[in-house]
Parts: C-alpha cells; structure tokens; sequence
C-alpha cells in the first residue's frame, strides 16, 4: 500500500513539474503597459488575419486575467475541476494514447475524440504554451483550456469548419468569459458564406447560446480518466443537447 502510494505521489509531482518546467522555458513576464500594447496589438492583427492563431492566444493572455480567475474558481469549487488544477495534467501525443483511444467501442468518448482528430487532421500537439500570464495557476488554467478546445468541439459535435468554430466559441464565451471568446464568436460570423451565415442565425447560434447559458462546465472534467465513458452519457451530465449538423458545402 505504501509502495503504490510513493508511486502515485511520484506520478502526481511528475505531472505538476512537466507543466512547471514547460512554464518556466516559455513565460516571458511583462509589465501592465506591456501587456496593453500587446493586447491591442494582437487585437488588431487578429482582426485583420484570424488565421494568426499566435495572434489570438496573445490577445487571450493579455485580456483574460478576470476571466481566468472566474475559471479557476469553478474548478477548485468542483471536486474533480479541483483535482486537475492539482494534478496539473496536459493532453498531448505524449499523455494521450491515441493508438488505444482508435480501438475503443465507437460510443465512448475516447474514440469520439481520436475519430474528431483524424477526420479533421488535427492534433493535441498543437496548442501553443501560455507566455504572457504570471501566475503560474491562471496560466495553467489557459493551457488547459486550449488543450481541451477539440475535446469540446467532440462533446459539442462540432466540425472545425468556420461554422463550427465560430459556434464553439460562442458556447466557450458563456463558459469561460474569455474576451477572446467573445470577440471570436462575433468576429467569425462575418466570415460565414451566405448559406452558412442562414442557418447560423437560425439554428447554430440560439443552440449556442442555450447550450452555453445552460450546461455545466466542461474545465471540470477530467477528460483522461473518462475515454471509456459512453459520449451520449457524458453530454446529459454536462446538459448538452447536441444539435444536428446541417452539411453545407
């Protein structure tokens, strides 16, 4: 008993210092006026190229700082959002076995998640670290968040379409009150192609907002230890109804 508690003690510090040294090599701290500049800078360059997706991680740092502690005080006030700030774990291809996940029976959300990945040709690999955000525990809460962004759109149903992000990131706006959300979901919409922008406002965006005024927050799960938890079941925990996808080419 001992014995498995040392290696679990082990594996928790392990954990936590992969983050922190992660942290460390990439944080560049910042004074007030710096961080405004870079807001506004990353801002307008966001406006202008919504691809510049380093652009929009900055703008997330640099304007988040209230939203983030709204974050955090939702998952240390919830007993499993609370274990992952803890435990600090992070989705990557070196955390995550993918392989595993592809062999799981087609309704949990381990297959959900790696069927979302291939069909789109994404990976967890690629969500930059947190630079700009000194505290060390709200920086952990924004790497976090991104690393669980296409865990979202899997319980959510959504493609990574305009469509489909501009919808998700309605539902993160009533979830997290990122600015950034917010400015995304608004911003995004005037890139929609006319029969998309149809049936947004029709169907995808009052889904979106019921569907982030009403469920429960998604920081709060602990995504790795539920792959083998069918997704359906998952969705009614969290009180997501997910809305049938209209194909539009």
């Amino acid at each position: 008993m001992l014995k498995k508690s040392i290696v679990l003690n082990y594996q928790v510090h392990r954990r936590v210092s992969d983050f922190v040294t992660q942290y460390n090599e990439n944080h560049i701290p910042t004074t007030p006026l710096q961080k405004l500049l870079l807001s506004i800078g990353s801002a307008t360059v966001s406006l202008f190229d919504p691809r510049r997706a380093d652009m929009i991680a900055t703008m997330g740092e640099t304007t988040g700082t209230s939203a983030l502690k709204y974050m955090r005080d939702k998952m240390i006030n919830n007993p499993e959002g609370n274990e992952i700030l803890q435990l600090q774990p992070q989705i990557n291809t070196s955390t995550v076995d993918l392989g595993k996940l592809k062999y799981m029976p087609e309704n949990t959300l381990g297959y959900a998640y790696f069927k979302f990945l291939d069909h789109n040709k994404v990976t967890p690999d690629s969500r930059g670290s947190v630079q700009f955000i000194d505290d060390i525990q709200l920086a952990y809460v924004m790497q976090r968040y991104r690393e669980v962004h296409d865990l979202f759109h899997t319980v959510l149903g959504m493609p990574t379409n305009m469509l489909g992000e501009v919808t998700v990131k309605w539902v993160e706006a009533f979830q997290t009150k990122l600015p950034m959300t917010l400015s995304g979901g608004l911003f995004g919409a005037v890139r929609l192609k006319p029969k998309q922008r149809e049936q947004y406002v029709k169907h995808y965006l009052p889904w979106a907002i019921q569907t982030g005024q009403n469920s429960n927050f998604m920081l709060n799960i602990y995504f790795e230890k539920r792959w083998d938890q069918p997704i359906e079941e998952l969705q009614k925990e969290l009180n997501i109804k997910p809305l049938e996808i209209i194909d539009l080419k």
